[in-house]
């Protein structure tokens, strides 16, 4: 069974509290009996009211923005060329786009690099932070902890019409805890760092003096100056008979054979860079966009640096901000998600992050 990715995947970055909320047995923000939910598709509760992760506190833009450092940066020099896929609604029409030259990240940010953001600025990411009992009006205060969303394998085969059965929300899991409680990144410093939302991955960038790519800068990089190809790295799933990016194989979600050597997130470079000198441009581990997501984007889309719409809407949760996401993680596969296939998109909500989710930055020519 293969089944486009938005939906279910969304739904989890969006409404990560919600397997907290049914565990508690309340209803969809009021609206809904747990009955009703249990009955009721669980996407179309979300959309319906369960509220994201919101934060509180605006920490990004208390962070003092810094001089841009281009090491471990390469120079992308500005082209043209096709950008979208015919195989995604929301990544139609296939259309000419052109970048100027920008650095950017050879791979993505480590969690050595994010440890030493928070040293220099005491930063809490939106997982750390308080959840605000107002947006969780049924639910107990002492369930009210802060945490995020881990992928865990189901024990036997699963249909694959309920996220719930293989994402969790994690109390305390966020991007030094990965797993949560008890877990930590000793060892992990070159892995990329996850549980990160946009405005995390933006306050970082900020620090860092960079930004985070618009979408056209992102694909645009990814492609590596090839012709449209069905993967970035070519039109073959295994070139060689290898394993040239971190996806998942195996059956999803209760069987990763781990054939690329990792089960997984693996540590950045561990997969051959690109034409352009990046890593892990697919798979491994989602990345941010700075554009808004809209379904239709493309078909109003600018050809000259473009930066996406002017605003968000997701048809599937209408009051949701979501931005683009790309690239693809370690758990997409034919089975589940095949997103990490050239010129596809992923949507996320802004304040929410998983375990699989992270990003990496640009830089224009100084």
């Amino acid at each position: 069974m293969q089944l486009n990715l938005t939906s279910p995947y969304i739904f989890i970055k969006h409404a990560c509290m919600a397997s907290l909320l049914l565990t508690v047995g309340v209803s969809c923000a009021n609206k809904k009996t747990a009955a009703q939910i249990t009955a009721d598709s669980l996407a179309k509760c979300a959309a319906e009211g369960i509220p994201s992760r919101a934060a509180a506190i605006q920490q990004a833009d208390a962070i003092a923005a810094g001089k841009a450092d281009t090491t471990g940066m390469v120079w992308i020099a500005g082209g043209s060329y096709l950008m979208g896929s015919d195989d995604f609604p929301d990544s139609r029409p296939v259309h000419q786009v052109s970048v100027d030259g920008f650095y950017m990240d050879t791979h993505e940010v480590t969690n050595a690099q994010f440890a030493a953001f928070v040293a220099a600025t005491n930063y809490k990411t939106i997982a750390e932070r308080p959840l605000n009992p107002a947006d969780y009006p049924d639910v107990p205060a002492d369930k009210l902890v802060p945490g995020s969303a881990v992928f865990t394998p189901t024990p036997t085969q699963v249909a694959l019409d309920n996220p719930l059965q293989w994402w969790s929300y994690e109390p305390g899991a966020h991007w030094a805890q990965p797993e949560g409680k008890g877990s930590s990144i000793k060892g992990r410093e070159h892995y990329p760092v996850t549980h990160v939302s946009y405005e995390d991955a933006a306050a970082y960038a900020k620090w860092a003096g960079k930004r985070l790519p618009t979408e056209a800068e992102w694909e645009y990089a990814a492609r590596g100056g090839k012709k449209e190809q069905k993967f970035y790295w070519g039109n073959e799933l295994k070139p060689g008979n290898k394993w040239v990016a971190n996806i998942y194989q195996g059956h999803f979600p209760d069987k990763n054979t781990r054939e690329d050597g990792y089960i997984g997130a693996a540590p950045v470079k561990s997969f051959p860079a690109n034409a352009f000198g990046l890593y892990d441009m697919e798979g491994n581990v989602w990345e941010w966009c700075s554009d808004f997501y809209r379904p239709d984007a493309y078909q109003h889309s600018g050809t000259k640096n473009p930066k996406g719409p002017a605003d968000s809407f997701d048809p599937e949760e209408p009051g949701a901000v979501k931005r683009v996401q790309r690239g693809g993680s370690f758990l997409c596969s034919d089975d589940y998600c095949i997103r990490y296939k050239a010129g596809s998109r992923g949507k996320g909500e802004v304040t929410s992050g998983s375990n699989n989710l992270g990003f990496r930055c640009v830089s224009d020519k100084q």
